[in-house]
């Protein structure tokens, strides 16, 4: 059984290889093929409607699958200091808290809940620009990125390593402190 699905995988693989090489050879063709309805304008469709926009050959570029930012005002800068400023932990990681897309980015969650502390988290796998926003701001190349108290202090490494020697208890004191006496009011 399991030849027999290796053997149709291998053919299809075979057929859509010659394909794309036939595909690459009649490059006009398939240029015909890549105008999509956006409603942006371009050439005129049977209505004599203008509905249809050219696009490059990545099928990705088209509008509809371009990242899109829910605080179109703000600009990804001005999100991270605000980020930054109004919470005290931020984590910039791979995934959410509550479903971590990284073994780095679950470790820092996991070390922080041991405080607990509330945690601001974004998805920097969810829009590049955001994750190259971080990047410069912090001016530290890797993920997750900590923020405490409006200051970058580090990576999983960083945090685990404080927590290990008590220097996170004693940061993270009087924030663990806030949230119970608002939890119990």
């Amino acid at each position: 059984m399991a030849r027999l699905v290796s053997t149709a995988l291998v053919r299809g693989i075979m057929r859509s290889s010659r394909a794309s090489s036939a595909a690459a050879v009649s490059g006009p063709a398939i240029q015909k093929f890549m105008n999509y309805s956006s409603g942006l304008g371009g050439a005129p469709n049977a209505n004599g409607d203008s509905t249809t926009t050219r696009v490059a050959a990545d099928p990705d570029t088209h509008q509809d699958f371009q990242p899109t930012s829910k605080s179109s005002e703000m600009s990804f800068d001005d999100v991270v200091a605000q980020d930054v400023k109004e919470h005290p932990v931020v984590i910039y990681m791979k995934g959410y808290p509550e479903a971590p897309r990284c073994g780095f980015s679950a470790l820092a969650v996991k070390v922080l809940q041991q405080y607990g502390v509330p945690i601001s988290a974004r998805d920097i796998l969810s829009d590049l620009k955001l994750k190259e926003t971080v990047k410069a701001y912090s001016n530290w190349p890797t993920f997750p990125q900590i923020f405490i108290k409006g200051e970058f202090v580090g990576g999983s490494d960083i945090i685990l390593s404080m927590h290990q020697k008590g220097e996170l208890k004693d940061l993270l004191a009087d924030i663990a402190q806030k949230g119970e006496q608002n939890g119990s009011s």
